[in-house]
C-alpha cells in the first residue's frame, strides 16, 4: 500500500495522484463547517436568540481545546507521513499508540475539569447572567464528549498522513447525518424521546462522534486496513518518550500559533466593532465567503506536507521540490477560481447572509479589497507545511507570529485611522502579502539548503 502512494509520486502525472487525494479532503472541511452552520441553525429555529446566544459562548472554549487537538495531530501526521514512507508499518503503529494515548490522557483531564469549573470559565467570559441557566448545561455536555472528538480528529488526521482521504470524507459525512437526524429529536423529543432542549445538540453531537468512532473501527477492520484496532495498535496505545516528545515538539508551535491568531482576531474584532453593527454584520458575512475559499488553500497545503513526508520517509527528499511546485500551481488554479468566482458573484454571496442593501454594498466593498490576497494565504500555508513535514517547526511559527503581532495588528490600527473601517481590510491583505514573502524567502534561501532527513 505504501509503495503504491511514493511510486506515484515520481510518476509525471502527480498531479493526478494530487487531485485524487485533494478533493476528498476540501469536501471533508466543507463538511465539517458546514455540520456546525447546520447545528446552530436548528438551535435558532427551534430555540429562539437566547439560545443562540447560549452556545455561541462555547466556541471560545472549543477554540482552546482545538488548539491542544489540533497541535497533537500535526505532529502525528508528519511523523506517520515519514514512517509510511518508510514503509515502516510497526513505526506507524507506534507514534498511532503513542498519539491515542495522549490524547485520551489529555481529553480526559479536559473534559473532567472542565465540567467541574464551567461555570467559572464562562463567568471569566464575561457571559450574560440572563443566559448562563442555558450556556452552563450545554457546555458541560459538550466538555463531556470532547475525548471522543478529540480520538475522532486524532485519527482522521493520521489517515490522512497515510494517503487515505476517502475514509475521513465518509467519516465526516456520517457525523452530519446523525446530527441531522438526532438534533432535532432530542431537541423537541420526537418519537417517544424526552424534550432535552438546549443540551440536545450537545448530546447530539457526541452521539455523531461516538457513531463515527464505530464506523472507523468496523470499516477499517472489514478493509484489513494497517491502522486498524488490532492487538498490535492497542499493545503501542502507552506513553513512548522519544515519539510523544517529537510529537510535542512538532505539534505544540501549531498550537501556539493558533492562540496567536485567535488573540488577534478578537483585537480586529473588537476594532471593527467601533464602526457600528453594519460594520460587525459585513464583517461575518466576509468571513463566511473568505472561509470557503481559504478552506481549498488550507487542504492543498494539508496535502502538501502529507506527499513531502511520505517522500521524506522514503529517502526521496529530491521530489520535494516536485510536491511544492505542483502544489503551488494548484493552489493558483483551484483558489484562483474560487476569487474570480466570488469577485463575479460577489452580490450574490453577500445577500446569502445579509439583507440589508447598505451592508451587502459594504460587504462587496471590503471582500474586494481582500479577496485577492488569499492566493497569498495559500502559497504561505503551502510553504509552511513543506517545511513542517520535515520537522522545521520554529520559523514558519515565528514568522506567522510576527506578521499577526507586528504587522496585522498595528496596520489595522494605524490604516483604520487613514482610510476608516477599508484600513482594516488592507492590513488582512498586507498581512497575507507579507507572511507568504517570508516564508517564500526562508523556504528558497535557508530550508533549502539544510539537509532533509526523516526525523523518525
Amino acid at each position: 500500500m505504501p509503495t503504491k502512494h511514493l511510486d506515484m509520486i515520481h510518476q509525471p502525472k502527480f498531479w493526478k495522484t494530487f487531485l485524487i487525494f485533494l478533493f476528498p479532503l476540501i469536501i471533508t472541511n466543507i463538511l465539517q463547517n458546514l455540520s456546525g452552520t447546520i447545528n446552530t441553525i436548528y438551535v435558532g429555529q427551534m430555540l429562539g436568540v437566547d439560545a443562540i446566544a447560549a452556545i455561541s459562548v462555547f466556541f471560545p472554549i472549543l477554540f482552546a481545546m482545538m488548539a491542544f487537538v489540533i497541535g497533537l495531530s500535526t505532529g502525528a501526521t508528519v511523523l506517520v507521513g515519514q514512517a509510511w514512507g518508510a514503509q515502516d508499518i510497526n513505526k506507524v503503529r507506534q507514534i498511532v499508540g503513542s498519539t491515542l494515548f495522549m490524547t485520551l490522557i489529555g481529553g480526559t483531564v479536559i473534559a473532567f475539569l472542565g465540567v467541574i469549573f464551567a461555570k467559572n470559565i464562562l463567568a471569566l467570559l464575561g457571559i450574560d447572567p440572563d443566559i448562563m441557566h442555558l450556556s452552563l448545561p450545554y457546555v458541560q455536555w459538550m466538555l463531556a464528549g470532547s475525548p471522543f472528538l478529540f480520538i475522532y480528529i486524532i485519527y482522521t488526521s493520521i489517515l490522512r498522513g497515510v494517503g487515505d482521504s476517502t475514509t475521513p470524507l465518509i467519516a465526516s459525512g456520517l457525523t452530519i447525518v446523525v446530527g441531522l437526524i438526532i438534533t432535532p429529536v432530542l431537541i423537541k423529543g420526537l418519537f417517544g424521546f424526552p424534550a432535552l432542549g438546549i443540551i440536545g445538540p450537545a448530546i447530539a453531537t457526541t452521539c455523531g462522534f461516538i457513531s463515527v468512532l464505530i464506523f472507523l473501527y468496523t470499516y477499517l477492520k472489514r478493509k484489513n486496513h494497517p491502522l486498524r484496532l488490532s492487538g498490535e495498535l492497542i499493545k503501542n496505545i502507552r506513553y513512548q518518550h522519544e515519539i510523544s516528545g517529537l510529537i510535542l515538539k512538532l505539534g505544540i508551535p501549531t498550537g501556539v500559533q493558533m492562540v496567536t491568531n485567535s488573540v488577534a482576531a478578537l483585537v480586529i474584532v473588537g476594532l471593527i466593532n467601533k464602526y457600528g453593527s453594519n460594520a460587525t454584520a459585513a464583517y461575518g458575512a466576509v468571513n463566511q465567503v473568505l472561509n470557503y475559499i481559504q478552506f481549498p488553500a488550507l487542504s492543498i497545503s494539508i496535502a502538501a506536507s502529507i506527499f513531502a513526508a511520505q517522500a521524506i520517509g522514503a529517502g526521496k527528499s529530491d521530489s520535494l521540490s516536485k510536491v511544492t511546485r505542483i502544489s503551488l500551481w494548484m493552489n493558483i488554479i483551484i483558489t484562483g477560481s474560487l476569487i474570480t468566482l466570488a469577485y463575479l458573484f460577489s452580490k450574490y454571496l453577500m445577500a446569502m447572509f445579509i439583507t440589508d442593501p447598505a451592508v451587502i454594498e459594504l460587504g462587496q466593498q471590503l471582500l474586494f479589497l481582500v479577496l485577492w490576497s488569499i492566493l497569498f494565504f495559500g502559497a504561505s500555508a503551502i510553504f509552511a507545511s513543506i517545511m513542517r513535514s520535515s520537522g522545521t517547526v520554529l520559523m514558519p511559527m515565528l514568522i506567522n507570529i510576527f506578521a499577526i503581532v507586528l504587522i496585522e495588528v498595528p496596520a489595522a490600527y494605524y490604516f483604520s485611522s487613514i482610510w476608516g473601517l477599508k484600513g482594516i481590510w488592507y492590513a488582512y491583505a498586507l498581512t497575507f502579502f507579507s507572511m507568504c514573502i517570508l516564508q517564500g524567502l526562508y523556504y528558497q534561501f535557508v530550508w533549502k539548503k539544510k539537509t532533509v532527513e526523516k526525523l523518525i
